[in-house]
Parts: C-alpha cells; structure tokens; sequence
C-alpha cells in the first residue's frame, strides 16, 4: 500500500485516479508520494519514506530540486495540462494591451449614479480608443506547450508570427501550425515584432533575457507579455522603456513592488493557470505519473531525472538505483546482484546532468544483502526495491 500527502488542495477527479491500494495520510512523514501546487518545499525535511513529488503545474521554482535529486526523490511537473488556460490569457492580455478595456469598465462604473450614462458615454468612449491586433506581428519566444497554442490561435486571429526557438522539440514541431516563421535568432523577434511573449523556463541563461540591450532594439510601442515567470524580465529596465515611449504596455500574471499600480503595466494575480479545467488536467496528469512511477519505477516528465520507462515488470524483481552519473557506475551495480548469483533478465542506465537512474528486472528477488551492497556502493544515492 502507498501513502499520499497533499500540501496544496488537488482536483478530485485527479485523486480518483489512485484507486485501490493508495491511501491519502495526513501525516507528511509517512507519505510515499507529495502532491504540491504552490506551496513553498524549500525549507521542509524530508523523511526517508518519500519516493516522489509531484507539482501540479509546470513551474517547480516553490520545490529544492537538487535536494531532492541527491535523496533519490524523483520531482515531476505537468507539462502542457495548464496549456490552454495560459494561452488564453495572453490572448486576453494581448487585447487588454490594445483597447483600454479596463479604463473603460472602471468610467462606466463610477456613472453608476448619472442617469444619462448613456449619451455620456458616446462622448467619452473616444477616450478608450485603441487598435486592433489583426496584421500585427507577434514573437513567441519558447515554442513548447504553451507557446505552440499561443502561436496557433494568434494566426487564426489574423497575426504574423514569428517564433524562437533553438530547443524546438519533434512533437512541438509537427503540433506548430506551418504559417509560423521560425527564426533563428530572438534579436529578429526583438526588431520586428509588435507585440512580443516569453514562455521559457527561469534558467541561468534566460533570467533578465528582457533587458535594456533587448528593449533597445524594439519597435516603438512594443507590448511586452511575461506569464512564463517574472525573473525573465528585467522589470526596472521594462520600466525605464515605458517612461520612454519604447514599451507601450507590459502585461505580467506577476505581481510585485516593482510593477504593481505602475503607469503602462497591466498586471494580473498570478492566474494563468487557474481554471477549472486547467486544475482537473494538472491533477489527473500529476497522479498518473505518481502512480506508474511507485508501481513501476517509470519516470515521465521528471525535472531531475531523465525520463526512464521499462513498462510493467513481469521479472521476479524489479531495482532502481540512483546515482551519480559517473563512469564505471554499470559494472559496479551489475556485479552486485552477480556476485549473488542474481541474473539480470533487462536493465535501462538514463542519464540527465549530473544524476542518473539505473534500473535492473531481475529473475529472483532482490536479497538485503544485494541491496546492502549496492547502498555501499560511493555515488549512490538511493536503492530502490520496487518490486
């Protein structure tokens, strides 16, 4: 039986998919797996008994990955099920950048007592004017889930697209409507595009990407759109283009000091993903992958381990292993279980940075001894038995 723990409230039509042999605890200490949105890991012990975490969603910013990694805990995100929310807000901040929609909500609601509001506002709409998005061109940059959605939908509205992207993976390509001018350089999205949208992961290499040298060679009256992460903008430079002219609007599903309640930023509260929809698909994806991953060891779409998967094991044993992606590590692991004379029917060795998984189907089950030895073995992180 496993043991389940949820630190932040998940969709019960996520839940279901547990079924038999799963219980949900309410002690974290005792739990197999952890279910997490939100909530900030950073600064929680793990016990020994954890094997897995899973964010539903796609950030993991909120969870200590390399920590994790070193204990033999395998973090999982939901890639692509919060998808079709996100790009419907940047779709809908994209027109909030346009027209002065929200101007125009807030006027109306202070008429609230003018009995004439109506003529009053044939002679104030003038005020509310903008434009339109049809024959603009839009830059995405980071073509994965989301920006392919953003992409599509954008020509169907009438846009000129253009995409960056120098990790565009195989199933993103063929998902990529084909009117998508893929570029090969983001200084070609940043000179021509009118409105430009970031939706890359926040790495070392793309953090503060927005920046003054970036916001320099931009059109005039460029938007701005970040519901990616907020670190991939500069924001004081985003400022600093606003009180400028450059940057005509910077729309944010992040809201903090420095853009909040500022002239020329429309910022939203962190709501890219929140839909009913958008919650039920992170949940049910989320479960599904704790669940192949504790009954079978298989890993799909870890964050820091590589994706791994051997199906259902029909051996007298089954052992993952975790380790340091050292050299030698294969042999040494395999002489284990033949140094007890344990014959290794199938075995799959993944590798992702500086970790790895090796995992064994064995034709007897694996003896204390055996994984004793393995445990002993310097890089080692975790033994373990899954079946």
């Amino acid at each position: 039986m496993f043991q389940y723990y949820c630190l932040n409230p998940i969709a019960q039509v996520g839940l279901d998919n547990f079924g038999e042999g799963y219980v949900k605890t309410d002690d974290v200490n005792a739990a197999d797996g952890i279910l997490v949105r939100s909530a900030d890991m950073h600064s929680m012990e793990f016990s020994d008994n954890l094997l897995a975490v899973v964010r539903a969603g796609a950030g993991v910013n909120n969870i200590p990955l390399e920590d994790c990694a070193k204990k033999g805990i395998v973090v999982f995100n939901t890639p692509g099920a919060n998808a079709n929310a996100v790009k419907e807000l940047v779709l809908c901040g994209m027109l909030l950048a346009c027209r002065d929609i929200t101007g125009g909500i807030d006027w109306v609601k202070s008429q609230a007592e003018n009995a004439d509001v109506a003529k009053a506002a044939e002679k104030e709409k003038k005020k509310f004017a903008g434009t339109e998005i049809q024959g603009k061109k839009l830059g995405i940059i980071g073509l994965g889930a989301i920006g392919v959605k953003v992409a599509n939908a954008a020509k169907h509205l009438g846009m000129e697209v253009y995409g960056y992207d120098p990790y565009l993976s195989v199933d993103a390509a063929w998902n990529l409507s084909r009117d998508v001018k893929h570029v090969l350089n983001v200084e070609d999205i940043y000179k021509e595009c009118d409105f430009i949208t970031v939706h890359v992961p926040a790495l070392d290499s793309t953090k503060g990407m927005i920046n003054k040298d970036a916001i320099d060679m931009m059109k005039e009256g460029v938007v701005i759109l970040n519901f990616a992460r907020d670190v991939l903008c500069n924001e004081e430079d985003v400022l600093a283009g606003i009180a400028s002219g450059k940057v005509r609007k910077y729309v944010t599903d992040f809201p903090n000091t420095i853009t909040t309640g500022k002239d020329g930023c429309i910022v939203t509260p962190h709501i890219g993903a929140s839909t009913e929809e958008s919650e039920d698909n992170c949940a049910v994806m989320g479960v599904k992958e704790m669940v192949d991953y504790l009954e079978n060891g298989n890993i799909k779409n870890s964050v820091n381990y590589p994706a791994l998967d051997m199906g259902v094991c029909t051996k007298a044993g089954r052992v993952a292993v975790f380790h340091k992606n050292i050299a030698n590590m294969i042999t040494k692991l395999a002489g284990c279980f033949g140094d007890v004379n344990i014959n290794i029917s199938d075995m799959s060795n993944k590798s992702r940075g500086d970790y790895a998984i090796s995992m064994f189907d064995i034709e007897a089950p694996a003896t204390e001894d055996v994984i004793n030895k393995l445990s002993a073995i310097d890089g080692v992180f975790r033994v373990r038995v899954v079946k």
